[in-house]
């Protein structure tokens, strides 16, 4: 049986056009291989997605979503980048850039957590990310330590789209869909409740909070008791964590969502005021425009 889906290729490309060298990855529905181009010689992670699986698991909709936002996100630094797309009768191929400095999930188990420098940096590069999205009304909705990517030089790069909601401008309403890892869900989406592109203000403040102590906030080995945790046990700041790292994650995980730091103007432009209490600031421009040097705060705690 052939499966058709509507999903109109980036150019005339075919299975045919690339070297498959090795896995670099595998998931439910398929898995990620390093090739190279034979006509152009780069490098690529291609996503091979197989259609029939897909198809059970009804999963298309977040497929053709994360083919949209990956369109979209082709001249941000900070966001993996499709090269090409195209099917044949049994599967989706997404020709993705390769970053090949590995997850920042292997290199949190690795370390145990970070410095409190090299968090600001990566925090920042996410938030550049995640501003960059909501630019263009795009909720992420899954940031955790195994969507994000170092490069060979060690910047951010997210991946993994799927689970995104376009058409949502900052401070908009989205109805409830309860959708994300669990140790990084907000509580309104926990509660059931329509939420904003705040959710991933949340998202942010828990993986900083990793960084820097090694665990979630709430983390624990029973959902039940994660997911009350995150709703109502009080947030224990990491010891040893400057006094600006510790404002700015309470902003970020304040269960309030209307004072929750980037709920009405966006991370990116509300991060660029200083006060005299410590609240850190994010040199988003820096980080865009020169790129800067990972181990270098960007995030500025003063």
């Amino acid at each position: 049986m052939v499966i058709k889906f509507t999903f109109i290729a980036l150019s005339r490309t075919t299975p045919s056009d690339f070297e498959f060298l090795t896995v670099i990855g595998s998931g439910t529905f398929g898995k990620v291989l390093l090739a190279r181009h034979r006509k152009q010689g780069g490098y690529y992670a291609v996503k091979v997605l197989q259609k029939q699986m897909i198809i059970k698991r009804k999963e298309q909709k977040h497929v053709m979503v994360e083919r949209s936002v990956l369109l979209k996100g082709l001249q941000n630094p900070f966001l993996v980048g499709l090269h090409f797309s195209f099917q044949t009768p049994n599967a989706l191929y997404f020709v993705l850039d390769y970053v090949n400095g590995g997850e920042l999930f292997y290199h949190l188990q690795r370390e145990g957590s970070f410095p409190e420098p090299r968090a600001a940096f990566y925090t920042a590069e996410m938030a550049a990310a995640l501003g960059y999205l909501h630019s263009l009304q795009i909720v992420y909705r899954d940031l955790k330590p195994e969507n994000i990517l170092l490069d060979s030089e060690g910047h951010v790069m997210l991946t993994d789209f799927g689970l995104c909601k376009e058409g949502v401008a900052v401070g908009e309403i989205m109805n409830n869909t309860f959708c994300g890892t669990p140790q990084y869900l907000a509580p309104e989406v926990l509660q059931g409740q329509p939420y904003t592109p705040a959710v991933d203000w949340w998202g942010l403040g828990v993986v900083l909070f990793e960084m820097l102590s090694g665990m979630p906030p709430f983390y624990s080995q029973r959902k039940v008791e994660m997911f009350e945790n995150i709703l109502h046990a009080p947030l224990q700041l990491p010891n040893g964590a400057s006094r600006a790292a510790q404002s700015l994650l309470a902003g970020l995980l304040d269960r309030e969502v209307s004072s929750r730091l980037g709920e009405k103007r966006d991370f990116v432009s509300a991060c660029k005021k200083k006060n005299n209490k410590g609240v850190a600031v994010i040199n988003i421009n820096s980080v865009v425009s020169s790129g800067g040097n990972p181990g270098t705060s960007l995030l500025c705690f003063h």
